[in-house]
């Protein structure tokens, strides 16, 4: 069946010579493996286009019995002009990447997911802020797109202390396992406005050193809590670095 459709660049490999593999996350057959011949020979009509991130419009041969479907066509969907020209947002986007990947099941379609990273990866494009503060924000997302939400206890106060517990995924005023969370007023405040306004006011928090670390780590704990097998991201080794603060 040829299909044509949107497809985001997960994740690409060499294979042979001139050819690669390629991880797309796709609105019409979810994740799936493409191959991609002669994109690395100069003159490639793929040149260029086959990179993490990237969001393009695609045209492939499916075959639900093969594993690796063939790319015939591809341009930009979207493009996406300062995610790798600026460091810190190439290194969020990366790290968003990987986990959206990680938390996808091959030939899984997601249709509000892919419209997600999509509308994230355009966003963190043109968005004039520190991109370390969204990464957070994915997290809480992902988590609620994929079944597994964050829930606030019945009106948690401000000025009370808050805990993240990883059983329940309930934000509560009480430690209520040996595997709960004790979150400063401003991760609980960053939380609060994710799962009850989505507004923009949540980036204008400034944490203190170390308070956007440590919520990220809460967070990755809360995941892989609940997904099995998720593992640890090999981008964060870069993002790692723009996380000191």
């Amino acid at each position: 069946m040829i299909t044509h459709t949107e497809a985001i660049i997960f994740k690409s490999v060499d294979y042979q010579e001139s050819s690669k593999i390629v991880t797309a996350f796709t609105h019409e057959h979810g994740k799936i493996a493409l191959m991609v011949r002669g994109v690395k020979k100069p003159k490639s009509k793929f040149s260029g286009l086959i990179e993490i991130g990237n969001i393009l419009d695609v045209v492939y041969y499916y075959k639900s019995s093969r594993s690796v479907q063939i790319l015939s066509e591809a341009s930009y969907a979207v493009k996406n002009k300062n995610l790798r020209a600026d460091f810190e947002k190439m290194a969020t986007m990366t790290s968003a990447i990987e986990l959206i990947s990680q938390l996808l099941h091959d030939n899984e379609i997601n249709k509000p997911l892919f419209d997600f990273s999509k509308n994230l990866l355009c966003w963190l494009d043109s968005a004039q802020l520190h991109p370390p503060k969204v990464f957070p924000y994915i997290q809480i997302r992902l988590a609620e797109l994929t079944g597994i939400g964050l829930q606030l206890e019945v009106n948690p106060q401000k000025d009370e202390t808050n805990y993240l517990n990883l059983e329940s995924g309930l934000i509560t005023n009480k430690q209520v396992s040996s595997h709960s969370y004790k979150l400063t007023p401003k991760q609980f405040r960053f939380i609060k406005i994710a799962l009850m306004a989505k507004s923009s006011k949540l980036f204008e928090i400034n944490f203190d050193t170390g308070e956007l670390k440590q919520l990220i780590n809460y967070l990755d704990r809360y995941l892989k809590y609940h997904v099995e097998g998720l593992k640890a991201r090999k981008s964060d080794a870069i993002f790692e670095q723009i996380l000191q603060e």
